[in-house]
């Protein structure tokens, strides 16, 4: 495997619209969500791990997740887990592991992925991955992998590329927030829009240098540790200076502020799992159209649901259609799919009566 090749793998999400299976002590990426054996950070460090070397992929987190961390991925070193101290978005904990890589090892090329998503093909992932490492190991690019939509999703952000752009990599043109259901249908009828999947890749010279460019003030307080970094001095120091940054995402921080920007369209199925209705799509199911996980079920005039329980509870269904049944601990879900948006609102109800 390439030295050279880094991984910083975004785990420090909470996940709010799996509640009642996700909670802040136990988001979603420390969850078999599939039902397969793997939590979804396992999945997604084996995944990395077919490219990248083991040692090389560092997990960032909030502190309160260490512990989680060590115990779903025994192979990993605690000095691999880069915790921070407050939640500031993702500009900051990728300025700061990068950083830390570039401190370790100056001709490092990295992705930045998160930790709970959905990738069935990782031959054409990999594949994928090695073709935009590639490119900036030769040349000083800022890549993310675009996905295809299927349809006018309107939970995703959008990535526009150069029409005329006719080379496999494509010129960037602008990122494009969460649009309406109308936006997303022109977006998809142009062509020429992919589905933003928060999947980065760069060398870490010339991530640090458009940080250094557009996000002076935020480079040079990380700067002032450098010499920590990768020390013992280095928890002090984050502690002190980390809840002090800007809270901006890498988007907002660079990206749409960066000329030198490419996308290549992934070649892979993928899936954020970002709420209950695209875990749904996902599952098997039965004739139906009921997706089950873990429990024992007997359901009559049942459709369309997806039923989860922590064990191989019996669930007895009758008359349901389009529903999410979840019940965990002391929590029993029964909501309709059609308002699974409305989930997150319900968690912060939920909370206030702990």
């Amino acid at each position: 495997m390439n030295k050279n090749y880094y991984a910083i793998l975004m785990a420090g999400g909470v996940g709010s619209r799996f509640w009642p299976l996700s909670t802040t002590e136990f988001p979603k990426q420390f969850h078999d969500m599939l039902g397969t054996g793997e939590t979804l950070i396992q999945k997604t460090f084996s995944r990395l791990s077919q490219l990248i070397p083991q040692e090389n992929i560092l997990i960032l987190t909030h502190e309160s997740y260490n512990d989680l961390i060590l115990k779903q991925l025994p192979q990993v070193k605690q000095e691999q887990i880069v915790l921070e101290p407050a939640m500031r978005n993702t500009a900051p904990c990728i300025l700061y592991a990068s950083l830390k890589i570039k401190k370790q090892n100056p001709d490092a090329v990295m992705v930045v992925a998160p930790s709970d998503h959905w990738i069935e093909d990782e031959v054409q992932f990999v594949a994928n991955l090695q073709r935009a490492f590639d490119l900036c190991e030769r040349e000083e690019t800022l890549m993310t992998l675009g996905i295809l939509p299927t349809f006018p999703n309107t939970g995703y952000g959008y990535i526009e590329y150069d029409k005329l752009d006719t080379r496999p990599i494509k010129k960037v043109v602008q990122f494009r927030e969460k649009p309406d259901y109308a936006t997303a249908r022109k977006f998809i009828q142009s062509r020429n829009y992919l589905w933003n999947a928060g999947i980065f890749i760069w060398s870490a010279k010339s991530i640090l240098k458009a940080f250094e460019h557009f996000q002076p003030a935020m480079f040079a307080h990380f700067m002032d540790g450098y010499e920590a970094y990768n020390t013992d001095k280095e928890p002090l120091f984050i502690k002190e200076n980390y809840p002090k940054a800007e809270n901006i995402s890498i988007d907002y921080a660079v990206m749409e502020k960066a000329l030198n920007v490419f996308v290549l369209p992934a070649t892979f199925d993928w899936n954020d799992l970002g709420t209950w209705g695209s875990l749904y799509d996902k599952l098997p199911k039965d004739e139906q159209d009921n997706a089950v996980v873990n429990a024992t079920v007997i359901l009559e005039n049942a459709s369309n649901n997806i039923i989860r329980t922590e064990g191989k509870k019996l669930v007895v269904i009758d008359g349901l259609q389009d529903f999410i049944i979840v019940d965990k601990d002391d929590v029993l879900l029964i909501y309709p799919k059609g308002k699974e948006q409305e989930i997150k609102r319900i968690t912060t109800m939920a909370n206030k009566l702990k």
